[in-house]
């Protein structure tokens, strides 16, 4: 068994407060090359991390590897949901964490378990999460919200960054840890955080919706009605 890094025999969970959201290479062009899911599924991943961090008061900091080039820009839906957002500009690193401003950025926030995802997954998602837990980081990987050139590729990097010490996650437990509990004044919406990540979870709203309306507002059933 790989032990998760830097944990210390302490529980491998996100501690909200303790967290930093690193987004890095999100973009239009990248996104073109990724073949291990369905490309509008990871971009509504992507966008819902950005969105649980602005719930639950978590810095996020984004990257892009050369925005003015093939790779394109990073897509808006980060910015849109996450405004608090900081951008670190590269200057040519593919890993991240080779960039002096980037590691200064996550340093700045004082903050030890970061949250990340990249794509593709296998290089700008894995070498940051690497690098960051040799200089001490707790490290989760979010992999349904990285995105790679083939599903070979995907399980490779996972394999590889688990024996480095990286736990690995998928996008809905990330938004379960960091919610906590339903109990809360912001739980509605957690609930559309969901809709992001399982788009039919958007079904089993509206018919809850309906069914509190119905209750609170006493509607005549269809059945009960005069023909």
């Amino acid at each position: 068994m790989t032990t998760p890094a830097n944990f210390n025999g302490l529980k491998p969970a996100i501690d909200p407060n303790d967290a930093v959201m690193l987004l890095i290479d999100h973009q239009s062009g990248l996104f073109q090359l990724v073949a291990d899911m369905p490309m509008p599924e990871l971009r509504a991943r992507a966008a819902a991390l950005a969105k649980m961090a602005t719930l639950a008061n978590i810095p996020v900091i984004t990257t892009a590897s050369v925005p003015q080039g093939p790779n394109g820009p990073l897509i808006p839906e980060i910015a849109e949901n996450a405004p608090h957002a900081q951008y670190v500009a590269r200057r040519g690193e593919i890993n991240a964490w080779d960039n002096p401003d980037f590691v200064a950025a996550v340093k700045a926030t004082g903050r030890k378990t970061l949250i990340i995802a990249g794509t593709l997954t296998s290089v700008c998602m894995a070498f940051p999460a690497i690098a960051a837990v040799a200089d001490g980081y707790k490290v989760f990987a979010v992999v349904d919200a990285s995105g790679t050139y083939s599903k070979m590729a995907q399980e490779l990097t996972l394999a590889r960054i688990v024996q480095a010490g990286v736990v690995p996650m998928d996008t809905a437990a990330v938004a379960s840890e960091l919610q906590q509990t339903w109990n809360r004044a912001d739980a509605m919406e957690w609930a559309g955080v969901y809709t992001k990540v399982f788009p039919a979870y958007q079904l089993l709203i509206e018919s809850y919706s309906k069914a509190r309306e119905v209750e609170q507002t006493h509607e005549t059933l269809d059945s009960q009605k005069a023909a």
